[in-house]
């Protein structure tokens, strides 16, 4: 099977950031959004999508 190294990396970089915070998801979007303020990124958001009931 042909694998992506590329995707393979980012995975790789994605597990050891969720691992560091210990799976905390709380934690991990905290610091995402810290590292956007931080490195001057433009931050996009989106109202959220209400599903039918």
């Amino acid at each position: 099977m042909w694998k992506d190294q590329v995707l393979e990396e980012i995975e790789q970089i994605r597990e050891e950031h969720a691992r560091s915070f210990n799976y905390n998801l709380h934690a991990i979007c905290e610091d995402l959004r810290k590292k956007q303020v931080t490195r001057n990124r433009k931050i996009i958001t989106q109202p959220l999508i209400k599903l039918p009931s």
